[in-house]
């Protein structure tokens, strides 16, 4: 008997996709988790910034802020900022704050941390304790300030008294405005210097320390040749970030002087906030040219980082 079934042949196996495919999968996957980046900031700093730019251009009326049909002037608004005598005021004051803020925040946050890189027993309550004032809201903190530094029932007034020294007009007096309100900035962002440059000596490796130990190196000459140097990269984006929230803080000074007395304390911020919102005239658009010129403040700030960084690595 003849058997008639055909032969059984094995089917080919699936082919397995190609490196094309799995590469553009791994795109689309990639894509796929930026593309909520790229609308948050888009949505929250591009179209604003686009806005602001806009703002800048135009002449704007309470009117047609509501309704539109704001004439283009282009850089009228610029040119009205620029002649304003309050404009080098503002401008000299912000330099002056945010310098003066810098230096003590960064000076006094790395002594703090060189202090709190020691293990003793408080360490971790004092470092938790340091941290109060980059809590509290600012609003506090400025309330605060102002409360302490008050001519007439303030602390630190009463303290110098004990010493025998005259009552210091801190908010009220124009010699002083400044000073004030950079002091209280100090003292707020000292916390936020401390915990990233203590973060950055607990990656220093102790070998380094020892190493230099044996090579008879004391204390400052260890803390100039091995803490400074590898702590760096840590020290420059500290003071990138706080370069850039000192350049636009308005609450503090807001809170203790309104930039005042006479514009003794008067910033770009707070200047900006005064022509948009500080009187029943607003100037929308000058308003929106001091922010401007704030923003490319902190952009040449950011661009001189990015190429300190650039020259770092290649030597």
């Amino acid at each position: 008997m003849l058997d008639t079934r055909q032969p059984v042949t094995a089917r080919p196996a699936a082919r397995a996709p190609g490196r094309a495919g799995r590469q553009r999968r791994q795109q689309l996957l990639g894509w796929a988790f930026l593309a909520p980046l790229v609308a948050y900031l888009l949505l929250c700093y591009g179209y604003p910034l686009v806005t602001n730019v806009d703002l800048s251009l135009r002449s704007y009326t309470v009117r047609t802020f509501v309704h539109g049909g704001a004439p283009l002037v282009w850089f009228d608004n610029y040119a009205s900022v620029f002649t304003d005598p309050t404009f080098r005021t503002a401008l000299l004051d912000t330099l002056v704050f945010t310098a003066a803020s810098l230096l003590f925040q960064y000076g006094i946050g790395l002594a703090t941390a060189v202090f709190f890189a020691r293990n003793f027993r408080l360490g971790p309550t004092l470092r938790a304790l340091f941290l109060v004032p980059w809590l509290l809201p600012l609003i506090v903190s400025g309330s605060t300030c102002a409360w302490l530094l008050n001519s007439e029932s303030g602390v630190v007034n009463a303290v110098l008294g004990w010493f025998g020294a005259g009552r210091i007009d801190w908010l009220t007096s124009p010699s002083w405005a400044l000073v004030s309100v950079t002091i209280a900035n100090i003292w707020i962002g000292v916390p936020f210097n401390l915990v990233v440059l203590h973060s950055g000596l607990q990656n220093i490796p102790a070998e380094v320390y020892e190493a230099a130990s044996l090579d008879g190196a004391g204390a400052w000459q260890r803390f100039r040749h091995v803490t400074f140097p590898l702590l760096r990269p840590v020290s420059a984006i500290t003071l990138l970030l706080g370069l850039v929230y000192t350049l636009k803080v308005f609450d503090v000074i807001w809170i203790m002087t309104r930039g005042g007395p006479d514009g003794a304390s008067t910033t770009l911020a707070t200047w900006s906030y005064q022509l948009g919102f500080g009187s029943l005239l607003p100037r929308f658009g000058p308003s929106a040219a001091v922010g401007n010129v704030l923003i490319l403040l902190a952009l040449v700030a950011g661009l001189l980082y990015i190429r300190a960084q650039r020259r770092q690595e290649a030597a």
